[in-house]
């Protein structure tokens, strides 16, 4: 059975943490769709539009054929980009909603998750300073959702890191030409 990993990101920026998750996937799964989207859970700084340019821009960087940038998946409700996803390639797919560690504690709480759960199993992906809790995974499979961890170590990278201090290490270069040239992130004094 073919099967897909399903990566929304809020890219705020995309960092080489989605670039090491990315790379894992592509050996993992037979595709790989990204989209970036708006988290209702987070505040984001920087408009969708250019955080969808960034991730293309980190997904073109990495010529791998089965990674590919499906601007029509994203949605704030993940369960409403899962069932876009089903619309394209149909159900009879095993499809893998990609999640960091650090977001399971809220997993259960996302719109309507016991349909979500019905339709995809959770791959999650640890990240550093977010162990996995077993009170979180069970709540997880309490509401009926099914899961796997991605034998994969993220990067201590994150995209708060890079709005916070600005380490320009922790991302690709044409994403950080990208930002000089539209002036993303720029520190504003009083």
């Amino acid at each position: 059975m073919i099967t897909i990993a399903l990566f929304g990101t809020s890219a705020d920026p995309p960092t080489a943490g989605h670039l090491a998750i990315l790379q894992w996937l592509s050996y993992h799964y037979d595709l790989v769709a990204v989209w970036a989207s708006d988290n209702p859970f987070k505040e984001h700084q920087t408009p969708l539009e250019h955080r969808m340019s960034m991730l293309r821009l980190l997904i073109e960087g990495t010529e791998l054929p089965n990674i590919q940038f499906y601007e029509s998946l994203s949605h704030r409700r993940s369960l409403i980009s899962v069932q876009r996803a089903q619309e394209m390639w149909g159900k009879n797919r095993e499809y893998y909603l990609v999640i960091g560690s650090d977001l399971l504690k809220q997993l259960p709480t996302w719109y309507q998750s016991e349909v979500l759960f019905k339709l995809v199993t959770i791959l999650i992906v640890p990240r550093p300073d977010y162990p996995l809790k077993t009170e979180e995974i069970e709540a997880i499979t309490l509401k009926g959702g099914n899961f796997k961890i991605a034998d994969l170590q993220a990067p201590k990278v994150s995209s708060t890191a890079y709005r916070e201090q600005q380490d320009k290490d922790v991302i690709t270069q044409p994403v950080k030409d990208y930002i000089q040239r539209e002036q993303l992130y720029v520190k504003r004094t009083s």
